[in-house]
């Protein structure tokens, strides 16, 4: 069970848990919020320290209202202010904090950052965000396509934009689920080909399948889902320009919602650039799951605490 996977155990990413732990681990968030926590406070008596190293108000606040609900003490730490600023390592920030917390959830920059903390932390640590992947939002996105569609095999998953870290933790999750997961990037911003590889072996043993292509109408056509970002990442500001001659055709419109199919659900992490990567209209239609998907954030993580620590 994944519960027992979990239990105790670092989250870096979507890469040790099969489908069917996958599958249970959103199934049980969709239980927490529709039935409550009833009482369950598996953090009770625990301090959970948040170490960011980016800005953040989606996975800063859920997190934090999510550890209260468990029963626990967050600690907002930000990067700047500890002794990182002045030269600390992050092995020996990650050998202290371990005296203090009993879990990390860290947001960096580069994932083996990450995966250097976790190797000398005595406590679970969990990716918050890394440049590589995003494995908590995923846990967020897939558990409102379950609260939407009843299940995931077979769906059309379009997403339209950077082959960026949200997109690597998108597509692990959607070809463990089962569904058809095209990934359309203007050339040169396509996925990275080692996280797209293990996608592929992830396909043959779920019966997904994956498409990488540069032609976003093809991968919108008859879409249950299409999702984007934004077109620029977090430390990447400089390359705007650029980026919006390369990806005007990316865009999630009017014209794009009529290729997908008749009750497509429309999906964006956030924060939105309105009227870039996507449409006021579209992004504040009837087709936008984009409130609930926010939302979201806290139970999956609610769900992915109380597995850890429960």
């Amino acid at each position: 069970m994944v519960k027992n996977r979990l239990k105790g155990s670092n989250f870096l990413d979507l890469t040790f848990l099969t489908g069917e732990e996958l599958e249970d681990l959103i199934t049980f968030a969709l239980k927490l919020k529709r039935e409550g926590m009833k009482g369950i406070k598996p953090l009770n008596g625990k301090s959970i320290g948040l170490l960011f190293e980016k800005p953040s108000t989606r996975t800063r606040v859920s997190f934090e209202v999510a550890v209260l609900r468990l029963g626990g003490h967050p600690l907002y730490l930000s990067g700047g202010e500890l002794q990182l600023k002045r030269g600390e390592t992050i092995e020996d920030t990650g050998r202290v904090l371990s005296r203090y917390l009993d879990g990390i959830v860290f947001r960096t920059f580069s994932h083996e950052r990450l995966e250097r903390l976790a190797r000398v932390s005595s406590v679970p640590v969990i990716n918050a965000l890394t440049d590589e992947c995003h494995p908590c939002q995923a846990l967020a996105d897939m558990l409102t396509i379950l609260e939407y569609r009843d299940g995931f095999e077979g769906l059309k998953f379009a997403y339209l934009g950077d082959g960026n870290n949200v997109a690597h933790s998108l597509m692990r999750a959607g070809t463990k689920l089962g569904m058809n997961v095209w990934i359309a990037t203007p050339p040169g911003h396509e996925p990275r080909k080692k996280i797209v590889d293990e996608c592929m072996e992830y396909c043959r043993t779920y019966h997904s399948s994956l498409t990488v292509t540069t032609k976003p109408r093809e991968a919108a056509s008859a879409a249950d889902i299409l999702y984007t970002d934004v077109w620029v990442s977090m430390g990447k500001e400089e390359e705007s320009e650029i980026n919006q001659a390369l990806f005007k055709d990316f865009q999630i419109n009017d014209k794009m919602i009529s290729l997908a199919g008749e009750d497509v659900m429309v999906m964006h992490c956030l924060p939105a650039n309105r009227g870039e990567e996507i449409t006021d209209d579209v992004l504040d239609g009837s087709h936008s799951a984009v409130w609930d998907q926010a939302e979201n954030r806290l139970h999956a993580q609610i769900a992915l605490l109380d597995m850890i620590y429960g």
